[in-house]
Parts: C-alpha cells; sequence; structure tokens
C-alpha cells in the first residue's frame, strides 16, 4: 500500500506532511514556495508510492467559502489532470493553522522559530492529514 501525502496549499507557500507506512501517522515533510511545488510534487511522486492526496479545503467558521477556496480548487484540478492515478480528497482545515500555533507553544519550539511560517504551514498539513488518518 502508498502512502498519503497532505497538502496545506497557499499563495506563498504550500505545507507538505506524509503518512507512514501503516498509514496510521503523519509526519512533516517541509514547506515548498508554491511556485516550486509541482516540480517538488513531480519528484516526490516519482520516488514514492503514494495513493491519495488529502487537500485542506478552507472555509469560514459558517462554513462558507474563503478567499482561498477558489484557488484550492483550481490546485485540485491540475493535480488531479497532472496525476490521474492520485485520489485526491478534500478535508476541512478549519481551525488547522490555529492548533498548529499552540502545539508548537506547548511543544517548546522557540518563539524565534515560531515566526517562521513555514514551520505552521508545515504543522498545519500534519495536522490535516493526522485528521484523515483518525477516520
Amino acid at each position: 500500500m502508498g502512502k498519503i501525502l497532505s497538502i496545506d496549499y497557499g499563495l506563498k507557500r504550500t505545507g507538505l506532511a506524509y503518512s507512514d507506512d501503516q498509514v496510521s501517522i503523519a509526519h512533516p515533510l517541509k514547506t515548498v514556495e508554491t511556485n516550486l511545488l509541482w516540480d517538488f510534487l513531480n519528484v516526490y511522486f516519482s520516488e514514492n508510492s503514494v495513493h491519495t492526496v488529502v487537500l485542506g479545503f478552507p472555509t469560514n467558521l459558517d462554513g462558507t467559502l474563503t478567499d482561498s477556496t477558489s484557488h484550492v480548487k483550481g490546485f485540485k484540478k491540475k493535480l488531479s489532470k497532472e496525476f490521474p492515478l492520485k485520489n485526491i480528497v478534500f478535508i476541512d482545515e478549519r481551525f488547522t493553522s490555529k492548533i498548529a500555533k499552540q502545539s508548537m507553544i506547548l511543544s517548546g519550539i522557540s518563539k524565534k522559530k515560531r515566526r517562521e511560517k513555514g514551520v505552521v504551514d508545515e504543522i498545519a498539513a500534519v495536522i490535516i492529514l493526522q485528521d484523515y488518518l483518525n477516520k
């Protein structure tokens, strides 16, 4: 069985996480500048057996769409076209950035490291993937 890749897509940066071989635990992978994301994904998919991509779906607290939602939908459409054999699923990403920031504080990550926005994106991708795995 292949792994699962989680993507917290952003216009500037994209956080990535992956599942373990047993598809039970999410691990941080990295944060990629979004303009370099396609190159990264091509290499990653060629080197790893990934069967499912979990994509964070942005909505407001009341469930309405955000300004980012259309960008994420467009990304999913292109992802489906570029990698037609991958199962691509959306999962609600509400609160993931807040949970990521709180997790960083609780785990003792320094203020300097917490200011690095890429770290938050990466941890948010882990949270998105772990939510998916828990379901």
